[in-house]
């Protein structure tokens, strides 16, 4: 295992209710009578990229206007606005275990990656919160509009493994989503579950392991499928574990 390769909106930090309270405040700046409930978007998240969940839910809601994609695009770049000054104000909080974790690896020369739908300005806005230094630490950062294909499809983890130059083997992908995981899967990347919010009721077959995040030593995760059971705080030395063995099976 030479790279953990990190989806971002959920795994990093529970991004997507920053993402829902962006989305509305866009709407309502734009004139529009559109709020999307908690139980609404947890369905709208199964359509990746925002653009495309606008797009999605106009098409299917009657009595909506029809936006042209460049009105879209344009509601979609206020929303990233207001994204990013709510992530800003502190108010998205990064998940347990992740900055630990990604001290670790590079302690012990572990590469660092992203591969996300989310925009790079989101991506990069949140990564802000943890020091003007954390951006450098990832050798790569592939975001959903750098690729022809969004997840479900693999484009954004088979860039990140170009760019890294490692086999899909030699990696490990860390997910929240079914999307995510079929994703990773298709390209071949053995990948780890740490499920949010939106994702908890999700099915995730194949995965390395799924947890409710990777842990701290004050506060361990529950193991819901793996190959340990009760609770563990994830560290390098249990994932080279976890990996090896799955990658051996």
């Amino acid at each position: 295992m030479q790279a953990l390769i990190f989806d971002v909106d959920g795994v990093i930090a529970e991004t997507e209710e920053g993402h829902r309270m962006a989305f509305n405040r866009a709407f309502a700046e734009a004139g529009l009578e559109i709020e999307w409930d908690r139980d609404l978007y947890e369905r709208l998240l199964w359509v990746t990229g925002g653009k495309e969940r606008i797009a999605h839910y106009l098409y299917h809601c009657p009595e909506c206007p029809k936006l042209l994609d460049t009105d879209i695009a344009r509601l979609h770049r206020r929303k990233t606005e207001i994204y990013n000054q709510i992530v800003e104000a502190g108010e998205v909080p990064f998940r347990p275990g992740v900055l630990r974790l990604w001290r670790e690896a590079r302690e012990r020369g572990v590469r660092l990656a992203i591969a996300t739908t989310t925009s790079l300005p989101n991506v990069e806005v949140l990564l802000k919160q943890a020091g003007e230094e954390v951006r450098g630490w990832f050798e790569t950062i592939v975001a959903g509009d750098m690729v022809p294909r969004k997840k479900p499809a693999p484009d954004v983890y088979l860039e990140a493994l170009k760019n890294l130059g490692i086999a899909p083997e030699e990696a490990l992908a860390i997910e929240d989503s079914q999307n995510g995981l079929i994703a990773a899967q298709k390209a071949g990347i053995p990948t780890l579950i740490t499920y949010s919010y939106y994702t908890r009721g999700q099915r995730f077959e194949g995965a390395l392991a799924v947890l409710e995040h990777l842990g701290e030593p004050h506060q361990p995760a529950q193991v819901l499928s793996g190959p340990v059971e009760g609770a563990v705080v994830v560290t390098l030395e249990l994932l080279q574990d976890w990996h090896g063995r799955f990658v051996r099976a």
